[in-house]
């Protein structure tokens, strides 16, 4: 299959490479924004991410790795930018002269940016002053190593504009990828970011020990708090039993390849949070998402008992032991 289009992918993190896979097999020219030339060089050389899925060939056919930024955003009329949240900022720090006039912008990253506590699509589309219209989300619940070993995944494409969203799902469909289309991109966007957040109450339980039994009560007194936040910060008619909200959800809340649930099981076993985070070999963006939450949350004046128990372990120093003894005397 071959495709005219050119996509730029930024990051270099197992999830840009999973979708530098997805992308590369639907016949896109990719063209991969690397951090440095050792990474450029040894990819060229191996066809491999020596740091990330290092397993996994991908065809060096249509990819083409540079970390020149300049040359990788005018390469491409798409930008997909698959980075952690932490680093969103920084990485883009220095576009600001960059020129995105007519280019759409997708968004795969899963935590909030920022002192304002926006969503990635937002502050992207602030930067870039680029319409709404022209940024799109994709979501879950999809892991990286599954769709690296070809599982059969579903994957959502989100946008305001339906014949982008429609255009954008087909160039991922393949016998293991099914992309379903979406137009409630915030709704997609925060419910990503929520269930890191969930992901790692969920390993925090485990790590303590607790048994399936609690943590069914847990996860589904989460996915109320879902429900009321999602209603809280745009409240428009969404079917939350969709695989885009309650099935990412539900990946990484009980996934072994979940990073987020790995961190909490590691806090939950009584590793410090510096600790606990020097031992992950990729970013737990919950961690970061668990204080912009709380954060919106406690402005919106909505009721998250597991968020805020999360927000005082990590950031307050908190017991894991005395929060949960907390919450089982909350939780439905």
């Amino acid at each position: 299959m071959t495709n005219s289009t050119r996509l730029t992918i930024v990051g270099g993190g197992s999830w840009a490479t999973a979708l530098v896979k997805i992308f590369a097999e639907g016949g896109l020219q990719i063209t991969w924004l690397l951090r440095s030339e050792e990474n450029v060089s040894y990819f060229k050389q191996h066809k491999r991410n020596r740091n990330y899925l290092s397993f996994l060939e991908l065809n060096r056919d249509n990819i083409y790795p540079t970390h020149h930024a300049q040359e990788a955003i005018d390469a491409s009329d798409y930008i997909l930018f698959a980075v952690p949240s932490a680093y969103l900022a920084a990485t883009i720090a220095d576009w600001k002269e960059f020129n995105f006039e007519g280019k759409k912008v997708i968004v795969s990253i899963k935590g909030v940016v920022g002192a304002e506590n926006l969503v990635p699509s937002t502050f992207l589309q602030q930067f870039f002053n680029i319409p709404t219209s022209d940024v799109f989300v994709i979501g879950g619940p999809c892991h990286a190593e599954e769709i690296a070993l070809d599982r059969k995944t579903y994957m959502t494409i989100a946008g305001k504009d339906r014949e982008i969203v429609q255009q954008l799902t087909g160039w991922v469909q393949s016998h293991h990828i099914k992309a379903i289309a979406n137009y409630d991109p915030i709704g997609v966007e925060y419910a990503a970011i929520l269930k890191n957040v969930v992901g790692i109450a969920v390993g925090v339980a485990t790590g303590m020990n607790y048994g399936d039994n609690f943590i069914a009560v847990l996860v589904s007194n989460a996915l109320r708090e879902v429900k009321q936040f999602l209603q809280a910060v745009d409240d428009i008619p969404r079917d939350l039993t969709q695989s885009a909200y309650f099935g990412d959800l539900f990946v990484t809340a009980y996934s072994e390849f979940s990073r987020n649930r790995t961190f909490g099981k590691m806090i939950g076993r009584g590793y410090p949070v510096p600790e606990a985070q020097a031992h992950m070999n990729m970013v737990a963006e919950g961690y970061y998402a668990v204080k912009g939450i709380y954060q919106i949350a406690t402005k919106l004046d909505v009721h998250m008992p597991i968020v805020a128990a999360m927000y005082r372990v990590l950031y307050n120093h908190a017991s894991p032991y005395l929060e949960f003894q907390l919450l089982e005397h909350s939780l439905l």
